[in-house]
């Protein structure tokens, strides 16, 4: 583990000229200041003061003054710079002026939550499945979302520059020590998808923060725009972050969720986290499917449920349990579906987290798993089945009236957050879009 002295140490023998604190506001945004590296000692040792007034959901201005305190463990050298320009990155939490931890800070909350777990002996590790678009530039700069060159179909081989852009990216990632399991072509016209490896939460989050921020640089050097929205266009399918789910003993690492002699061989453990996410689930998807456009994808096809089930092979469940090989027990997990990649990954975990570790204290009934496809099913049948919100407003509705999501965020940025995504979901519903102007303008 690289302690200040280490960091200290690999800026000099790397040559970095500057350092980049990073760190995110409520919606999942990665915020920087950037500061010499001659100042980095200083840093390390009594943080970066920043006025914290203007960041969405942080402070108020009388509250403004705060700290970044940079997490050693997350130093790279960013791989896009190099020269004069070198940049390192570290990854920064929020404190308040006398030290403490900031109750606004997104990262400082996943780590409360992994804080509880441990007290209870358990380790929190998470996978994720990312999928985003890439769009080509236009001579202005802007993507072309329709038509697309990338007519590559699912896992078909992208011609180039597709295919030495995605070489690139795995190459990117791997120098910033984020392990990848494959990348390939995904449904729709542009879509591709990276899986991650299995990771400690807090770790898997700062992975896709800084994922984020390096598919959209390597694809802006190719003429490209790397875009994770939810769903850019309606004659497209969306873009989801399936991720998977696993909780471990904290002294001997055994994942605590296998156990081969039940059915689905989920443990009482996994069943109840499982029996918990379902509990929580329309509330934590004001989090993990946090924009006005993210219900555009939701119930679009399988791989965006709506129901709140679960199953082994029935993928419009809301959470799947992947078989596993014989004597590979250790891979039992759970995987959660409707997460997008717009969705602030902190506080994605935390709420993810809460919610199951909710279902073990309470020791929750698990239902009974739904392997019929729900889609087509019969209606009657469908009426019985709880599904996720289907807006953004609804998801908001559904988190207000939920201790338990309301505990896992905190009042500070739940009261924040829930304003924040309310002014958001009204400043769209005052829109008029080019559909109501096609479909009323020349009729009435």
């Amino acid at each position: 583990m690289l302690k200040a002295t280490d960091v200290l140490q690999a800026v000099e023998e790397q040559g970095a000229h500057f350092v980049a604190l990073w760190f995110t506001d409520i919606t999942g945004l990665v915020k920087s200041i950037v500061i010499p590296a001659s100042e980095l000692a200083n840093v390390l040792e009594n943080g970066s003061h920043f006025d914290g007034s203007a960041i969405e959901g942080f402070a108020r201005v009388a509250e403004s003054d705060m700290a970044l305190v940079p997490d050693e463990t997350s130093f790279v050298i960013l791989p896009w710079t190099d020269g004069r320009a070198k940049t390192a990155r570290l990854i920064c939490s929020v404190h308040t002026q006398d030290g403490e931890p900031f109750i606004g800070d997104p990262r400082n909350l996943l780590r409360r939550a992994l804080e509880q777990a441990r007290e209870l002996g358990l380790r929190f590790k998470t996978g994720m499945e990312l999928e985003f678009f890439l769009f080509p530039l236009d001579q202005d700069g802007l993507p072309i979302v329709a038509p697309n060159k990338d007519i590559a179909g699912y896992f078909d081989i992208p011609d180039d520059p597709i295919r030495s852009m995605r070489r690139d990216m795995l190459a990117v990632l791997g120098n910033l020590g984020i392990k990848v399991d494959s990348t390939h072509s995904e449904t729709g016209q542009g879509q591709h998808e990276i899986d991650f490896q299995y990771d400690d939460a807090l770790r898997s989050a700062d992975n896709i923060l800084t994922a984020r921020i390096a598919l959209k640089t390597i694809a802006g050097q190719y003429g490209y725009y790397c875009s994770f929205m939810p769903r850019p266009h309606g004659d497209l399918p969306g873009s989801g972050m399936h991720t998977h789910q696993s909780v471990h003993d904290l002294a001997t690492g055994v994942n605590l969720f296998a156990d081969r002699e039940s059915d689905y061989g989920l443990s009482e453990t996994a069943q109840y986290f499982l029996a918990g996410q379902l509990e929580h689930a329309r509330a934590m998807c004001a989090v993990l499917a946090p924009l006005v456009n993210s219900y555009k994808r939701l119930g679009t096809s399988f791989e965006a449920p709506v129901n709140v089930t679960w199953a082994h092979v029935n993928r419009s469940a809301l959470i799947r349990v992947p078989s596993t090989a014989p004597g590979k027990e250790f891979h039992t997990r759970l995987e959660l579906r409707c997460p997008d990649p717009t969705a602030n990954p902190y506080l994605a975990m935390a709420v993810m987290l809460q919610a199951g570790l909710d279902g073990i204290r309470h020791k929750m009934p698990l239902p009974d798993p739904l392997e019929e496809t729900l889609m087509h099913g019969a209606p009657g049948r469908m009426r019985q089945i709880e599904v996720l919100p289907n807006s953004l407003d609804e998801a908001l509705d559904a988190l207000s009236e939920d201790d338990v999501i309301l505990s896992a965020l905190g009042p500070y940025v739940s009261d924040r957050y829930i304003a924040a995504k309310r002014q958001e979901y009204d400043e769209y519903s005052q829109q008029v879009t080019e559909w109501e102007v096609k479909r009323y303008l020349s009729r009435f």
